[in-house]
This record gives C-alpha cells, structure tokens and sequence, in this order.
C-alpha cells in the first residue's frame, strides 16, 4: 500500500531502493544534499553523471546508486527560489518528475530531500506544502502502483515543518 512516511537524519544511510538528489544543472556534484550524495556514492556516480549531459529544472534523470544502500539515485533539479508561481510549478515538476521515473523503473520505495529549501533559497514551509501536496496527488493518480515515499528532514526544523503540514 502506498503512503508517505516522515524520517529525520541522513538520507544517504536509508535503506530504500532509490534517493532523490536535490541537483545542480550539471549532475556533475554540489554542496549540501547533492555534495552528501556524491561523497557517499563514490566516484563511479560522478562517473556516470558525466554522461548524462545536464538535467533541466523540473526534470529528473537516473543513475545507479554505487556505494549508497540504495539501488539508484534520481536527480533532480529544483528552482532558485524567485517568489513567482513559476517556482511552485517547477518544484511540483521535479516531484512529478522522479515519481514517474520510480515508476517507470519499478521502484516501489523513495526518498526524497527538501528540495530547493536549502541554498536555492525556497522557504521551507512553502517547499514542504509543495512536496506532499505533490506527493499526495501523485499518489491518488498512481494507485494502480504501490510506492512507499519517504520525506527526509536533514534538521529538527525541517522536520517538524513536515509533521505540521502532515497534520
């Protein structure tokens, strides 16, 4: 049965079968999430990143997971936060996006970061509310594919902004 679970900590320690890297346009590594990711990964995910060729805002592409205990990692890239509608619609994209690529690769457990509430600047009461919003409508578009969604909180904050929304 598919659902949405809150975790805070780590996302690169989840034993899940795909994490979602909150990337830059390049997939080539970063600060924050996407840096955490590649450090655990190792260099074979950069490796493959390269070949990738870029990723644009809102979409998602996938890679194999290396040395995470997840199978894959699928990235995606939010927006830099603008307070335009356009930002919302971007952001909902990059959810959208690699939750169709999960299904499509029969991926039935996912986590997922705040993404663009870190250094992209969105605030993070308005990412949470768009991530499970998101999520939700996903989800009662898909039932036909049962996918267990994990929202991880790297802080306290976070976290509780989650349980809040979830509320």
């Amino acid at each position: 049965m598919s659902g949405i679970n809150l975790f805070r900590g780590d996302i690169t320690k989840l034993d899940c079968q795909a994490i979602v890297n909150a990337a830059n346009h390049s997939l080539l590594g970063g600060g924050g999430v996407d840096g955490a990711i590649h450090r655990a990964a190792g260099p074979g995910l950069l490796s493959e990143c390269r070949t990738l060729g870029g990723c644009r805002t809102g979409e998602a592409k996938i890679t194999g997971g290396y040395n995470l205990k997840a199978e894959y990692v699928i990235h995606t890239v939010g927006p830099v936060y603008s307070g335009k509608e356009d930002d919302r619609i971007k952001l909902a994209s990059c959810y959208n996006s690699s939750l169709n690529l999960a299904k499509e690769n029969n991926i039935h457990t996912i986590a997922f970061p705040a993404i663009s509430a870190g250094v992209y600047g969105y605030p993070a009461e308005k990412a949470a509310a768009v991530a499970i919003d998101t999520v939700k409508k996903w989800l009662e578009n898909n039932k036909d594919f049962d996918i267990q969604v994990t929202l991880v909180a790297f802080d306290e904050k976070m976290y509780q902004i989650y349980k809040n929304y979830c509320a």
